[in-house]
């Protein structure tokens, strides 16, 4: 496997950082999760401006410019050999000393990885997802900003744990007031009388690129789609529930603490949403070649 590590492809035993890399030590950088499918990257503009976004909040000065970014994205797909994957886009703050100030860092450092994922297997998607409410709360927004996607992922992590032990497939957040955030890896959709909902980022949601899609799908469609404050209540009386997720993509979820979801099996909504969003994943995109 070839990495693209600071300027140039190198092979996966050669793609190194340095133990003093502040990314390593204290988490600090950002990172994007991408798809291509058909040798075509997914929404990789949206995922740069994000990422440049993320990378001015953090002032975490990146040594490659936007095109220069985006190029090695292709050229790391097209070393891959692979037609359908998951890229890993990571910036760290870089190498500096074992404080934790980051003025000791000189240059952040960017690689890009390319390689296969599967989350859910088919048989698990068709179902639907098993998920738990997880006891560990989502960070404040006022205490680390969710619109940023930092590698700071100790608050996720937790939950899943605590969902992986409980025999779940998924972990829902809830923020401090009790309210529906998130899941670990994922935003949270509900249907109900037809009308889609998704908590606001103000909630402690990240604004997913996927989020976003399905947002769009649901205006294209002509499904009407509000976001809104979302307790456990509203989740358990929900005629549908889904996940989104750039490696999820668009899971349903059939059963949350017990309570069956709808009709317990994907919805007819969220049928119709997959649908366009495979549609589109397999038909749009910036090509990786020519």
């Amino acid at each position: 496997m070839k990495i693209w590590l600071d300027g140039a492809l190198v092979d996966e035993a050669e793609a190194k950082l340095s133990v003093f890399d502040h990314g390593t030590l204290y988490g600090d950088g950002i990172f994007e999760g991408i798809r291509f499918y058909n040798k075509r990257v997914f929404r990789l503009d949206d995922h740069l401006v994000r990422l440049f976004d993320s990378a001015r909040y953090l002032m975490l000065s990146l040594p490659w410019s936007y095109d220069e970014i985006s190029k090695a994205v292709c050229e790391t797909v097209v070393a891959s050999g692979l037609n359908d994957g998951y890229i890993r886009l990571v910036a760290t703050r870089g190498v500096g000393n074992l404080g934790l100030s980051p003025v000791n860092c000189k240059a952040s450092s960017v690689y890009v990885i390319a390689d296969k994922i599967a989350l859910y297997k088919p048989e698990v998607i068709k179902k639907g997802l098993d998920l738990i409410t997880s006891s560990v709360r989502r960070n404040r927004p006022d205490m680390l900003c969710p619109q940023v996607k930092s590698l700071n992922y100790l608050n996720n992590i937790l939950a899943k744990m605590e969902a992986v032990r409980c025999g779940a497939a998924e972990a829902l957040m809830l923020n401090e007031a009790g309210n529906v955030a998130e899941c670990t890896g994922d935003n949270i959709f509900i249907v109900k009388n037809g009308i889609v909902y998704t908590p606001p980022v103000t909630d402690g949601a990240l604004d997913g690129i996927t989020r976003r899609v399905v947002l769009e799908i649901c205006k294209e469609l002509g499904i009407p789609a509000v976001e809104r404050t979302i307790n456990r209540y509203t989740m358990t009386v929900a005629d549908e529930c889904f996940l989104t997720g750039t490696a999820a993509e668009c899971v349903p979820v059939t059963k949350l603490d017990g309570y069956i979801i709808g009709g317990g099996e994907m919805g007819p909504v969220t049928e119709q949403i997959l649908d366009r969003y495979k549609f589109l994943t397999t038909t749009t995109g910036t090509p990786v070649e020519g």
